[in-house]
């Protein structure tokens, strides 16, 4: 059925399609978002992104590509930013376990690790020049929330010229209708969203990447 993006020629049929290298850029699967015990760690749909991005992972460093898992911390309320989410401004410190990534998606010998203060990976962190320097054309971006710091990290890997994947099964959020209106916006204008065997059979069909 057309719609009116459709009608107005959004490209929401239209893929970017993959390049030749790809990065993973996890985010903020931190135990304050994955783990029951936390208030923001209580959702389903947060959980079953975990489970699935495991398995993203697993196939992408089996071939070498890189992977950046980004958590988010401050050192206090002072130096955080004027968030609407209190438990973030008064609890995701450094040193804290909130801040902790999950170890079900962190490979410490393996992962580059970044800390990230705002909503996009991108803003004031060192994650786009490691891409550079790794050579990477094609950034998958999984992780939480898809309405919130997902959407935010999309449009900025988009705006620094990467082709930007978004594995459906990958990314999560507090309720269903955020997430799927928030991928359905994305996808009409900056990136191609996934299944996890769509992606699979790209990252398993490269072979072992470059490292030089």
């Amino acid at each position: 059925m057309t719609d009116a993006y459709d009608a107005a020629g959004y490209g929401a049929g239209r893929r970017v399609g993959f390049g030749k290298k790809p990065g993973i850029v996890v985010v903020d699967l931190q135990m304050g978002f994955t783990d029951p015990k936390y208030p923001l760690g209580r959702h389903q749909m947060v959980h079953s992104a975990v489970a699935n991005t495991a398995v993203l992972l697993k196939a992408a460093r089996r071939i070498g590509a890189p992977v950046a898992n980004i958590y988010t911390a401050y050192s206090s309320a002072r130096d955080a930013p004027y968030w609407k989410i209190d438990t973030v401004v008064n609890d995701f410190h450094h040193g804290q376990p909130v801040t902790e990534l999950d170890p079900r998606i962190y490979d410490a010998d393996y992962d580059a690790k970044f800390c990230k203060t705002g909503p996009s990976v991108f803003f004031q962190t060192a994650v786009v020049q490691y891409l550079i320097k790794e050579r990477v054309d094609t950034v998958f971006v999984v992780g939480c929330m898809t309405s919130g710091c997902i959407r935010a990290s999309v449009i900025d890997a988009f705006s620094y010229g990467f082709r930007v994947m978004v594995p459906e099964p990958c990314c999560g959020d507090v309720d269903a209708g955020p997430h799927k209106d928030n991928l359905r916006d994305v996808g009409r204008r900056y990136a191609d969203i996934l299944s996890l065997d769509e992606s699979l059979e790209y990252l398993n069909g490269l072979g072992p990447l470059d490292q030089t």
